[in-house]
């Protein structure tokens, strides 16, 4: 799954990918090195992040939806919202797949919008909101906590008719570092929920401040965790850098290969 922040304040390449010929320009990079969908958002949900008003998230994203999906007409893409209203125009000018970072906790709609039409549904754990995830980072048992968490979720899509659901546990989303890599290490355990489950580690802070560098130079330490991921089970890799994921996944396959 390959990135594409159209936000003026993401925390690794906000700014970059606001103008349509940047939006194509990078579009098209990530298709040729491999992409199999592109992640498409206009709300960055860094930590502290400011809000965003449904008006300004519309503009952001739908026009970008628009101009990707006219130019590479067969391009997957995925809408990074947790809005029902944004999700569903999404959609509807093309959009294959809801990212929904909250799970539907921050719109009682997109469960009931995401089963009427009938559209894979990616849910992501995190607690409140970007503005306050940072204070809400106490567990007793973090996995069991995914695992408990996800069930009620699943349950409640399967009734609103969701068929197609990947799991995401949220790195960086209401954990420590300590917390992040701790389900990183005990990843496989989320494959009792017999669900796909992504990794999204890509230049977070859970590499870059471990290697007390800046996220742009956390290139290398995000490929360690990817190998990390798909070694623990991950079936899609959320990332800034494509091409070098792709590598990943390419040696990867053959090293358990028969």
């Amino acid at each position: 799954m390959g990135i594409l922040n159209v936000t003026p304040d993401s925390f690794y390449d906000g700014g970059r990918y606001t103008g349509s010929n940047a939006i194509l320009a990078r579009a098209e990079t990530m298709l040729r090195e491999g992409a199999t969908f592109l992640d498409i958002g206009g709300y960055s949900t860094r930590p502290h992040a400011p809000e965003v008003t449904p008006e300004e998230e519309h503009r952001r994203v739908i026009p970008a939806i628009q101009a990707v999906k006219k130019a590479f007409p067969d391009c997957f893409i995925s809408v990074d919202t947790f809005r029902a209203a944004i999700a569903e125009a999404a959609i509807n000018e093309g959009a294959d797949i809801i990212n929904d970072i909250s799970g539907g906790e921050l719109d009682n709609a997109m469960f009931s919008t995401a089963g009427r039409l009938q559209v894979p549904y990616i849910l992501m754990h995190m607690r409140g909101t970007p503005q306050t995830m940072n204070k809400l980072t106490h567990y007793d048992d973090i996995i069991l906590e995914l695992v408990s968490y996800f069930e009620k979720k699943v349950s409640a899509l399967r009734t609103a008719g969701v068929k197609d659901i990947i799991l995401d546990p949220g790195f960086g989303f209401a954990k420590t570092m300590e917390q992040n890599y701790e389900v990183l290490r005990r990843f496989r355990d989320l494959d009792m929920l017999g669900l796909p489950i992504l990794a999204g580690m890509s230049r977070k802070s859970m590499t870059y401040k471990l290697l007390d560098v800046p996220a742009s130079e956390a290139l290398a330490g995000t490929i360690a965790l990817n190998t990390i991921a798909l070694m623990q089970g991950a079936r899609i890799l959320r990332v800034h850098d494509v091409k070098e994921a792709v590598q990943t996944v390419k040696i990867f396959n053959k090293s358990i290969a028969p």
